[in-house]
């Protein structure tokens, strides 16, 4: 693995240097883009808009476009606008992780000791494990600032990326139900059915079967082998559909695969 940020993590007055790792890798296929006519490679250019000429990675500068006019920064703005932050990922608080909804959760990356930082290291790892809360911290990535959370995952020290809340929308303008404070037959039903659906969960256990389907499909192709028809999609619940009904018979196939 290649480091993608180095720096510190701050933890009161202990300073810990840190690389950091992406903790995750896409497991669907790597598709090309490919001309219709003769299946030739599709590339993308970065073209000067009044030239139309390409320019080279190295001669692209960033710019921000402040009343029709452009201001162009240099790594060094980035950098002024928080230094601390640009290098320093600093513990601000501490909490429970229940405490922090789903939807706020964005990206992992695992934190390695740097030289001569495995004691300070391993001492907050523990100390997190131990008192079973997570370090709150913001920092700034690629020129982005980031709220984050810093948790114990087996040996390592894992750093997961945050949402801010002004970045989670709003759901005024879904049409959902009335949320339901009455207890009804359908309601007891739906939690036999949920009591009866609970285990132990185990991520071991979930694989990503669509990309092995979709490469054994692919590899068919490539032999000339012709391939089956889709099966057509069955509509499994409609408006008008007797809910207590369809719950029973839920519970009844449960008990069937169970015996």
């Amino acid at each position: 693995m290649r480091s993608i940020w180095t720096g510190s993590v701050s933890f009161g007055l202990i300073n810990i240097p840190i690389k950091m790792f992406s903790a995750v890798q896409e497991s669907s296929l790597d598709m090309d883009m490919l001309d219709a006519k003769d299946h030739a490679n599709i590339k993308f250019k970065r073209v000067n808009e009044n030239t139309g000429k390409e320019v080279d990675y190295a001669n692209i500068v960033k710019g921000y476009n402040l009343e029709g006019k452009y201001v162009i920064l240099e790594d060094s703005d980035f950098e002024a606008a928080d230094a601390i932050k640009t290098k320093t990922i600093d513990i601000e608080s501490f909490a429970f992780e229940k405490e922090i909804e789903s939807i706020y959760y964005e990206q992992p990356y695992y934190l390695e000791p740097d030289k001569g930082a495995m004691n300070a290291y391993g001492l907050l790892r523990d100390a997190l494990q131990a008192s079973g809360k997570v370090g709150v911290t913001r920092f700034v990535l690629r020129n982005k600032e980031s709220l984050a959370i810093l948790k114990p995952y087996k040996n390592v020290i894992v750093l997961n990326r945050i949402r801010f809340e002004q970045e989670i929308r709003g759901t005024d303008e879904l049409k959902l139900p009335a949320m339901s404070k009455k207890s009804t037959k359908e309601m007891d039903m739906a939690e036999k059915l949920i009591d009866q659906l609970t285990e132990k969960f185990d991520i071991s256990g979930f694989k990503d079967e669509y990309t092995a389907k979709l490469l054994n499909i692919i590899k068919k192709k490539a032999k000339g082998k012709p391939q089956k028809a889709a099966p057509k999609m069955k509509v499994v619940h409609k408006q008008n559909d007797d809910l207590m009904s369809m719950l029973k018979a839920s519970l009844e196939t449960k008990k069937k695969k169970s015996s």
